[in-house]
């Protein structure tokens, strides 16, 4: 039962591992904090993964610099440890300052300087030849993944529990990493990828083309173009375009920006025009769309605070339906607030007012109006039946006197 235990033991650490793996995603384009995009360098405070199938046109410089294969680095690569998969190619030197790790065909056009152990693959061209301090193994280097895998299942094979453990204390963890993902192209002039794009506090050389883009506290020497773009108090020193476009926290951008929406905050500024073609919105505060859950809590809270405060200062006076806030005297005045929906409720009563004039009044005097109509007009037909009945009498009359005057001439 006691092996049973330490193996399930075992079995959390590795999920333990593999959660700590999955804290930064391999398929976003990732540029860390203190990232430097030199004229042919990127400088990174730690650690370096690059995917298959790149084109990286600067150098490489970190505490680990893990590259996949068939990529090609355009400048030096220098680490603490070096890792180069298979049918790579570096125009530049190579240098490794702990252990190395060689795939077969792999091409390194500079000089191999390595002081640690070197483990190399077969047909490896070195055309400025190489230097090691420590061990040479010629041999394909196995991955590091299937490495420890192995290693584990020999070990738990054994019985050997006690070093199984030790195993997870001696791995070193990939900590912040710059991660640029396979079929990417990053150089002097573009930083292209499928991928989305993320970038905290660096200094970024390169007009970007990316899927998505998220960048905070950062420079930007280039232009942005991507759907949903997210600019954090940043500098962009170019034009921005997209869909969606965020701009906050004091950004400030020197070029045009265009977009479908834009959502701006007040304090951030741009040189050129803006082209919004659904809409432009200018706030105070704007609100990203793929917040954290933490912040939308935080949010609501604060609100909830601000709320319960506007009600603490609110005393509800019994007879009366308005609200009334009190001083600091004790005497009762009338917010901007109130004063405010009591300006709306006139405005309305009056267009209200104005609409009934024009249509008659209200539905009593219209049935008052015609009933008077109706009395105006039987009274002028009865008015005209009598003129009527006047009419034929004195016409009946001239007719008798016209009869009896032509008897009297006979």
């Amino acid at each position: 039962m006691e092996e049973i235990r330490d193996i399930s033991e075992i079995e959390d650490k590795m999920d333990e591992v593999k959660d700590e793996e999955k804290e930064f995603a391999y398929n976003k384009l990732i540029i860390p904090p203190n990232t430097k995009f030199e004229e042919r360098n990127i400088v990174v405070e730690k650690d370096i993964v690059v995917g298959a199938g790149c084109n990286i046109g600067y150098g490489l410089m970190g505490r680990k610099v893990i590259v996949g294969e068939k990529t090609t680095v355009g400048g030096d690569v220098v680490g603490d440890e070096i890792r180069l998969d298979s049918w790579n190619t570096v125009k530049g030197n190579v240098i490794c300052k702990g252990d190395a790790y060689i795939g077969e065909f792999t091409t390194i056009e500079g000089r191999l300087t390595v002081f640690g152990d070197l483990e190399i693959g077969r047909n490896v061209k070195l055309k400025s030849g190489f230097e090691a301090k420590g061990l040479i193994t010629i041999q394909d280097p196995l991955p590091v993944l299937i490495f420890l895998f192995l290693y584990l299942l020999e070990l738990l094979r054994l019985g050997r529990l006690e070093d199984a453990e030790k195993l997870f204390e001696v791995v070193d963890k990939i900590e912040s990493p710059l991660v640029i993902p396979e079929n990417s192209n990053v150089n002097l002039e573009v930083i292209q990828s499928n991928s989305d794009f993320e970038a905290i506090g660096s200094r970024i050389l390169g007009n970007i083309r990316v899927k998505n883009l998220k960048a905070e506290g950062c420079e930007i020497f280039g232009s942005i173009r991507a759907k949903k773009i997210s600019v954090d108090g940043c500098r962009v020193h170019g034009s921005i375009e997209g869909t969606d476009i965020y701009l906050i926290n004091g950004s400030e951008v020197y070029g045009a920006v265009k977009g479908e929406r834009i959502f701006m905050e007040d304090n951030c500024s741009v040189e050129s025009s803006i082209i919004g073609k659904s809409g432009v919105w200018i706030k105070r505060q704007i609100e990203l769309p793929d917040r954290s859950i933490t912040q939308i809590l935080e949010d609501a809270e604060r609100k909830a605070r601000e709320v319960v405060g506007k009600i603490a200062k609110v005393e509800v006076v019994e007879g009366e339906s308005e609200r009334k806030s009190v001083g600091e005297s004790g005497e009762s005045w009338e917010s901007d607030e109130t004063k405010f929906e009591k300006a709306k409720v006139k405005r309305k009563r009056s267009k209200a007012k104005r609409a009934k004039r024009k249509r008659g009044g209200t539905g009593s005097r219209r049935k008052k109006r015609k009933r008077r109509k109706s009395k105006v007009r039987r009274s002028r037909k009865v008015k005209d039946k009598k003129k009527k009945k006047e009419k034929k009498g004195s016409g009946e009359k001239k007719e008798e006197k016209t009869k009896t005057k032509g008897k009297t001439k006979k």
